[in-house]
């Protein structure tokens, strides 16, 4: 499945350095304001030292990882400041993304002035979200006046217009749309609507080497309760330490991984976040030609996770061949894992679990 996040966060926070880190992209960034409009699309393919293994043990033609697209939009202006709504129109570009990720400035840096005057990534954070929330509610007030101004309501349209009116008095009331319920009938009048504060979103907190070091920086706290309350993942990391790591040779960027206290690469805690957030898990196809992670809905069954490789697969499917990546690994070959006892057929209704690697058997 194509997966998509957009960057959001207020300028100067350290986003496109972000975006390069995951990407690998060489995006420019700039340590002063500079009213850009353009976004920045890129891949990043996420490390997995599982897949790492398998392709060591296989030998196959190609190995591919599995991947996140992220969208980068320029720092958002606040709506206060311009005096006129639609100072943030690039937003459109990241309407449909699957996620969003907030990008929080809390690294110091006497060369680079935050937008505010003084750090304060607990305010940041209520900033990104309330420009978001006003960028839904220009989006609901012009589909509002667009239906009362047509010249017949339907039973269809007023449906919608009762919808999106709910809505926009829980925006008004400075709640996001995500907290709203709504029933069969209202989800499928919505559908095309794609609201920011109707996605699932985590947090990123950039931090400097000093913060990343001592393991705590300002406003830490007031962070952690507010992702534990919003139930949102918050990772701390630091994107431009890390894009430096990331440029030296393999022995020098584990020497200063260590120095810094980084057991995990940022990429992999973002993607980690995201899948958790989104409710996706990856099962691995193995053989000659191709190692392969497959990213999946976390509870899926066996017959649909055959769809996710071809549609052919899923119609004829007749057995899934299975055997958890950390048996296999234990038993260092396939051979040895079988002897074991540990490959075993699954039907349709088995759900794939992480880490899964799975041969399907079907017939057309």
């Amino acid at each position: 499945m194509s997966l998509t996040c957009g960057l959001v966060g207020l300028p100067l926070s350290g986003k496109t350095t972000l975006f390069n880190l995951l990407t690998k992209a060489n995006a420019e960034t700039s340590s002063f304001l500079t009213g850009k409009t353009e976004t920045n699309r890129g891949t990043a393919f996420i490390p997995d030292e599982r897949i790492d293994y398998l392709s060591n043990l296989y030998l196959p033609r190609k190995t591919t990882y599995a991947k996140i697209e992220y969208v980068d939009v320029p720092g958002l202006k606040k709506e206060g400041d311009t005096g006129r709504r639609g100072a943030n129109q690039f937003l459109t570009t990241i309407r449909d993304v699957d996620a969003l990720v907030y990008v929080l400035r809390v690294f110091g840096d006497p060369g680079i002035e935050h937008v505010d005057g003084v750090l304060d990534p607990y305010r940041d954070w209520n900033t990104i979200e309330m420009e978001l929330l006003i960028a839904d509610l220009d989006i609901i007030e012009r589909n509002i006046e667009r239906i009362k101004n047509g010249r017949k309501i339907t039973k269809e349209n007023q449906l919608l217009l009762d919808v999106l009116t709910r809505c926009q008095e829980t925006l008004e009331a400075g709640i996001p749309i995500h907290t709203l319920a709504f029933n069969d009938q209202e989800s499928a009048v919505l559908q095309g609507y794609s609201f920011f504060t109707g996605k699932p979103y985590l947090v990123v907190a950039n931090v400097d080497d000093e913060q990343l070091l001592a393991n705590d920086y300002k406003g830490k706290k007031q962070l952690m309760d507010k992702a534990k309350e919003v139930q949102v993942p918050l990772v701390e990391l630091s994107a431009k330490i890390e894009v430096e790591i990331d440029q030296l040779d393999h022995q020098d960027k584990q020497l200063f991984m260590d120095e810094l206290g980084i057991t995990v690469p940022g990429i992999n805690l973002l993607a980690q976040a995201t899948y958790g957030c989104l409710g996706l898990t990856s099962f691995f196809t193995v053989g000659d030609d191709e190692v392969k992670a497959w990213t999946i809905e976390r509870g899926i069954n066996a017959k649909k996770a055959a769809g996710k490789i071809h549609s052919d697969i899923e119609k004829g499917f007749i057995r899934a061949e299975v055997i958890g990546y950390d048996d296999l690994h234990k038993c260092g070959n396939a051979q040895k894992a079988k002897e074991q006892g540990h490959y075993r057929l699954e039907g349709k209704e088995y759900i794939v679990l992480d880490g899964d690697i799975i041969n399907f058997r079907f017939n057309v």
